[in-house]
């Protein structure tokens, strides 16, 4: 007589031990390929953001320099006061004034194997040849193209190897111009205004930042202003590199440019020869990643010409983890337009 069996018992029993550990096992193959699924799309979203935040940073630095080095030389891109020292107010001087100077002497601090830039211009709507001053009693030639609260740089016909110049304020236009220091010109001389607002502007990446110093506000000049964010205030975070370059023409006719280097001119001959810079911001990226860089960027500065041989190469080793980020090299030549006002040589 076979067995009785009670189907509610039976459906009773559950799972065996064996079904269970199969269940788990499919169940541990799935997480861990939804784990592996994640973890991918946590690393492209990681390379995708960090390469977005390269790009924004290293495109807002771009745009602020080269608009300041388009402008460099308004209003005093001339013979007569190029190369000059400037005294801005008491106790701060800009040793050879220029439209822009690569690494000028004055700007210390910045971080290893990085350029710095300094950039000068004013806003007038006056000659940039300047007013010529024709009689004694500060009497000018147009007095029309200057206002009050005008800052103007008076300088002699001609200088030296070396010249001095001091900024002033014009405080009254009546025929004559009175300037705010009550100084008597020097008929001969000429009048240069640079209108209301003088800019003078340096730009350092310091800390793995892109700063920048106005000149006629804080003494740019002074290394115990180099680490102070008041002073040199950042502009573009995870900058880490300023490369820059003159372009000059060196042959007759001195028209289009044929050299980039990084020396600066030492004359105002030299200057009106030299009409554009070249230039290259690094930016990194704000999240780190093993291994995510290689080789060190390059520009178009970073070979000699027609050579392998390096020249002005981004260098990053300052850095003993710069191989954890990704880089974006923004690069362009602003033409320094004010130097064509110049007199040739």
């Amino acid at each position: 007589m076979l067995p009785i069996v009670n189907p509610t018992r039976q459906r009773l029993r559950g799972f065996s031990l064996v079904e269970l550990m199969v269940a788990l096992a499919i169940g541990l193959f799935g997480v861990i390929i939804i784990m592996q699924v994640f973890s991918l799309s946590e690393q492209n979203k990681l390379t995708t953001t960090s390469d977005g935040d390269a790009m924004s940073e290293g495109v807002v630095a771009l745009y602020a320099v080269q608009r300041d080095i388009r402008m460099g030389g308004y209003g005093v891109a001339d013979t007569k006061v190029v190369g000059c020292d400037l005294l801005l107010r008491t106790g701060v001087t800009l040793p050879a004034l220029a439209p822009v100077t690569i690494n000028h002497a004055s700007i210390t601090g910045q971080d290893a194997n990085t350029d710095t830039l300094l950039v000068l211009y004013g806003n007038s709507n006056g000659s940039p040849q300047g007013d010529a001053i024709i009689a004694a009693g500060n009497v000018v030639q147009t007095p029309t193209a200057f206002a009050a609260n005008d800052q103007v740089v008076e300088a002699p016909p001609a200088h030296g190897a070396t010249c001095s110049l001091t900024l002033d304020q014009v405080a009254s236009v009546a025929g004559s111009v009175t300037l705010k220091s009550a100084a008597v010109m020097t008929a001969g001389d000429t009048l240069f205004n640079l209108g209301q607002t003088i800019k003078v502007v340096a730009y350092a990446i310091r800390n793995g930042n892109l700063t920048m110093c106005d000149y006629t506000i804080n003494d740019c000049g002074s290394a115990a202003n180099n680490n102070t964010a008041a002073v040199w205030v950042p502009i573009a975070n995870n900058i880490v590199s300023l490369r820059a370059q003159y372009g000059r023409k060196t042959t007759a006719p001195f028209v289009a440019v044929d050299v980039y280097d990084r020396s600066t001119p030492n004359t105002a001959c030299l200057w009106s020869r030299t009409s554009a810079v070249r230039m290259a911001l690094v930016a990194r990226s704000a999240q780190s990643a093993a291994a995510a860089t290689l080789v060190a960027p390059v520009w178009e500065g970073t070979f000699l010409p027609n050579s392998t041989t390096l020249d002005d190469p981004v260098v990053l080793s300052g850095n003993a983890t710069w191989k954890n980020y990704r880089y974006k090299v923004f690069q362009t030549v602003v033409p320094v337009r004010n130097v064509a006002w110049m007199a040739g040589c």
